[in-house]
């Protein structure tokens, strides 16, 4: 494998006619630069290069076959995948209360039905609060509402836009259908699969069925997961499993902060511009944006066609920006910025993931892209982790885990493999081989004073040479047939 060695710049001594700049050809013994036994035809090479890349090509194509045949499987069942999903989501607020009650005395059953009890409460609340306010204006609302859309008329009507009649009522009932048709395909990419109001009914139903029984009976899943699996695959679960549930948590917080800084910003905004129901629309867009891109978008327009039509064409404009700047704001810095450290992902993942969700599978898609990029991170850098132990390039200890159960198996494999890895040097030559100049000249530390200094590194490349020609020989012995 390792034949000779060129242009390596050697230190001279007394001891040695070698200088400064000399170029030093190391063979291997019994070899010359003119003539060498060890060489193997080109399509030998060629042919091991194709096997290797075949293999691996083989091996992605059983493996995205896997998870096609997976995707097929779930969109089967989304009916029935999509409520459990969200009941995941919505346990991923309501776990921590849940837990508390327990370790206060509450039994299992009990603190998930107070905690399911006190979120009907919380949002039953926000609705007293919000529907007085919506019902008190929303006579004055219409009525105004009438008044400014005769008011844009007349304005568009006359200079200097001059619009004939016709053409103006044609163009509102254009946007009119387009605004339908939009309604209508957010609703299907919201409820894709769920055809009817029954249907939906039944999946809010389900929803809430699903989240009583996660917030009543999770803490037991993952010792009845270790318990089901064995030993080592429950450890490997157990770490596993709770990366990702505190992943799904901190994506759930860090959009719950990037609403919270919407519907302030934008609520403090249109209330110094003296817009009506300031609160009621600051509740709203919070509430909205949890649904991605969509949900701002609608709660923007909302404040800004009551602006338009209580305070004119001016102050709604102003609203518009407000809205405009704060959505870009939320959309391109905050939103991936938090998300991005929540989840340990960088925000131009962020941004492709819900872009690809979105364009793939809708809204609903648009909305768990950034979760499910961020479960594919969490097995990457968890297999990564395990990885790097078996490898010796980091102990246990160095490491940062989830649960003790993680620490206990990264430990277990820690120990395992230091048998595992005398065992790949026994097999391996280049092993041991030095791989950077750097290295190289690490190992070497204690001879940097020495005049044969870089005669070590010769001597290390010449012995590994020198053993795998010596082994290629040997093999050749063994394969020649027996007179």
């Amino acid at each position: 494998m390792l034949s000779h060695v060129v242009a390596l710049v050697v230190r001279g001594s007394s001891q040695s006619n070698v200088q400064w700049g000399t170029i030093v050809r190391v063979t291997a013994p019994n070899q010359t630069a003119d003539k060498r036994d060890d060489r193997v035809d080109r399509i030998v090479v060629f042919n091991a290069w194709v096997s290797s890349g075949a293999k691996f090509t083989l091996r992605l194509l059983v493996i995205a076959l896997f998870f096609f045949a997976i995707g097929k499987l779930i969109g089967a069942f989304w009916v029935g995948v999509l409520p459990a999903v969200l009941a995941l989501i919505v346990c991923t607020v309501l776990a921590p209360v849940a837990s508390w009650l327990r370790n206060h005395k509450f039994t299992d059953g009990i603190a998930a039905m107070v905690t399911m009890l006190l979120f009907f409460g919380v949002l039953a609340a926000l609705g007293m609060i919000v529907a007085p306010d919506i019902v008190g204006q929303s006579r004055l609302l219409y009525i105004q509402a009438l008044e400014g859309v005769q008011r844009l008329q007349l304005w568009a009507q006359g200079p200097p836009l001059n619009v004939n009649p016709e053409n103006l009522n044609e163009g509102v009932d254009e946007i009119t259908r387009w605004v339908q048709n939009q309604a209508g395909a957010i609703a299907g990419g919201v409820f894709s699969g769920i055809n009817t109001a029954a249907g939906l009914s039944v999946t809010l139903m389900v929803l809430f069925v699903l989240t009583f029984f996660f917030l009543k009976d999770g803490h037991r899943f993952l010792p009845w997961l270790r318990g089901a699996t064995g030993g080592r695959t429950g450890l490997h679960f157990t770490e596993l499993l709770t990366r990702a549930w505190n992943t799904l948590s901190g994506f759930i917080r860090a959009q719950a902060v990037c609403s919270l800084i919407d519907a302030l910003v934008i609520g403090i905004g249109i209330a110094i511009v003296g817009v009506p129901m300031a609160f009621t629309l600051a509740i709203i867009t919070f509430v909205a944006g949890f649904i991605p891109i969509v949900g701002a978008v609608v709660a923007g327009a909302l404040a800004v066609l009551i602006a338009l039509v209580t305070l004119g064409f001016t102050k709604a404009l102003i609203v518009l920006g407000i809205v405009l700047a704060t959505q870009q704001l939320e959309g391109n810095v905050l939103s991936p910025l938090l998300q991005s450290k929540a989840m340990n992902l960088h925000p131009v993942i962020v941004l492709i993931s819900v872009t690809v969700g979105g364009g793939l599978f809708g809204l609903m898609g648009g909305f768990l892209a950034v979760p499910a990029a961020a479960m594919i991170a969490v097995v990457y850098r968890y297999v990564l982790d395990i990885l790097r132990i078996n490898a010796g390039e980091v102990r246990a200890e160095d490491l940062t885990f989830a649960t003790p159960e993680g620490k206990l198996i990264a430990e277990i494999d820690e120990a395992e493999s230091v048998h595992k890895r005398e065992a790949w040097r026994g097999e391996r030559d280049w092993v041991n081989a030095p791989q950077t100049p750097e290295e190289d000249v690490q190992e070497g530390d204690e001879d940097k004073e020495s005049p044969h200094f870089a005669s070590n590194s010769l001597k290390k490349l010449r012995e590994v040479g020198n053993r795998t020609i010596l082994r290629r020989r040997e093999f050749e012995h063994k394969s020649e047939p027996d007179e």
